[in-house]
């Protein structure tokens, strides 16, 4: 059953080094130890980095627009690992030798539980309001559960109001609308690097908005400090830096728990993170799309809605889906938490009724049929199943999985960071780039691919430090044993991957939007 958050523990410290060399408790990474130092000859990585999403575009059609053009360019650069997986997708039965894809992050645990339940009766309803124009924001009756459901598992000390909500068909398009509406064409959003690459194409294929990366790095550098740690200080030298070079920041995006990392942020991080936002007039934008994929019980998840006070609540929007969860602005998708991405069904809320009502303009690009609502909010109604079925599942197959996959790295000695929360494991395979160049780990990529196992690797993310890869573990058990290729790694120039059988597991991934 679906438990309520108990009071803050704290953040969970996930160290880089084993327990006896660093010192630091650990329940959900591994084998990091010796990799956290900085080496004296390693440079320190540069600390904020201004986003130019066409610096490498070099081709033009004589059929589109310059803009055209560029969008173009987006797919055949972005997409090229995930086109090759569909053309040669591995089926058990009809292709056994085809890429396996464990690195677009989707839950395929719970596939029957969601069958059954979107197969019952009360699923199945058409009247003539389902099939004509709904209020752009969305019907009343779906954005009347929306807010309930949130209030409910956001924690929100108040009710939430279904005024202050707008559904549209997926955490892409608010992210695409958002930008369109807060920024100048130029402008920017900050954002902690690594992050979900796709969010790149989100905010500037429409509204032509760059990200300032705010660079993450793995050091640990105290008994209070973890890999990959976002400060204040961190956004404040970001912020700093962007406005030297002429770059006029409007907003600050924060994912909860972080797609790449699985970091979850402490209520006293997220009010740090909202007091600076605040200082400087920033709009934050907060996907929590993964809130109820939080599977460990040591780890206390809080949304941005559950603080009892909002520093600035007109600049604060959250996203949640049924894929994902996202911001405040409250952005979401059913689609991560309920395994659902093809659903493409996404929730904004914000108490900026500017921001509401232009993001409902956009919503007749970007709705959602009146069947899908209907559906929607039958789902989001039925707490008993939510709590006592589907989410006590879920959370005990992703625990599982996520077992299995982590015993399976830790017996081939590869290092990883992961917090108990959403699909994927952040892998450490420095050790076998013989240079520490992002060539060299695109070459690993590409042998992975050409053996058959598709990948995440870290330069999607913006991951500054060569070497790093997503790895998606939300898949059945038994295809984790029986079919998934176990990764040997024997030296820095041979790479093999081999598929073990019964006693094999893990690792797959993608490249581009899927990420």
């Amino acid at each position: 059953m679906f438990t309520l958050p108990q009071k803050d523990s704290g953040t969970p410290t996930t160290s880089l080094g084993s327990v006896s060399q660093q010192g630091l408790h650990s329940n959900h990474g591994d084998g990091l130890e010796g990799e956290c130092s900085r080496k004296p000859d390693q440079k320190p990585l540069k600390l904020y980095g201004v986003g130019d999403p066409t610096a490498m575009f070099s081709s033009d059609s004589p059929y589109l627009s310059s803009r055209g053009s560029v969008i173009k360019w987006f797919w055949d650069s972005a997409e090229e690992g995930y086109r090759t997986y569909h053309m040669d997708e591995y089926d058990e039965d009809k292709n056994p030798s085809g890429i396996i894809n464990l690195g677009t992050s989707e839950n395929k645990l719970c596939f029957d539980l969601l069958s059954r339940r979107l197969s019952q009766s009360d699923m199945l309803r058409v009247e003539p309001s389902l099939l004509q124009y709904p209020d752009w924001r969305g019907h009343l009756f779906l954005r009347e559960e929306v807010a309930r459901f949130l209030s409910f598992y956001c924690r929100s000390p108040t009710p939430l109001k279904p005024e202050n909500v707008v559904v549209l068909n997926g955490c892409a398009s608010l992210f695409s609308a958002l930008a369109t509406i807060l920024c100048e064409a130029g402008e920017a959003f900050l954002i902690p690097a690594p992050y979900y690459g796709a969010i790149t194409q989100h905010v500037y294929l429409y509204g032509n908005v760059r990200l300032v990366c705010v660079y993450l790095d793995s050091e640990v550098t105290g008994l209070e400090t973890r890999p990959f740690q976002l400060t204040v200080e961190k956004l404040e030298m970001a912020l700093e830096g962007a406005n030297s070079e002429g770059v006029k920041v409007k907003g600050l995006i924060l994912i909860n728990p972080q797609n790449p990392l699985g970091d979850v942020y402490s209520p006293g991080e997220l009010q740090e993170y909202l007091e600076f936002a605040k200082r400087h007039e920033l709009h934050v934008m907060v996907d929590e799309v993964y809130m109820l994929s939080v599977f460990e019980e040591s780890v206390g998840y809080h949304s941005v809605l559950s603080l009892e006070r909002l520093p600035d609540p007109q600049r604060t929007h959250v996203m949640w889906a049924t894929s994902k969860v996202g911001s405040w602005l409250a952005l979401g998708v059913l689609g991560e938490d309920f395994g659902m991405s093809g659903l493409r069904f996404g929730t904004l809320y914000t108490e900026n009724q500017d921001v509401a009502t232009a993001v409902s303009s956009l919503c007749r690009y970007h709705g959602l049929s009146g069947l899908v609502q209907y559906q929607m909010a039958q789902l989001l109604r039925d707490r008993d199943w939510i709590n006592q079925v589907y989410l006590p599942e879920n959370h005990a197959r992703l625990k599982a999985a996520h077992i299995y996959v982590s015993e399976e790295l830790r017996a081939l000695g590869i290092p990883f960071l992961s917090r108990g929360a959403g699909f994927f494991i952040w892998v450490d395979l420095r050790k076998y780039l013989p240079a520490a160049t992002f060539e060299e780990e695109m070459l690993l990529w590409r042998r992975f691919l050409d053996n058959k196992v598709l990948l995440s690797f870290g330069q999607a993310f913006e991951c500054k430090e060569p070497g790093w890869f997503r790895l998606v573990f939300s898949d059945k058990t038994h295809r984790l044993r029986l079919e998934l290729p176990l990764l040997l790694i024997p030296n820095q120039s041979d790479l093999a991957v081999t598929v073990l059988g019964d006693d094999g597991a893990l690792n797959g991934g993608c490249n581009g939007d899927k990420l």
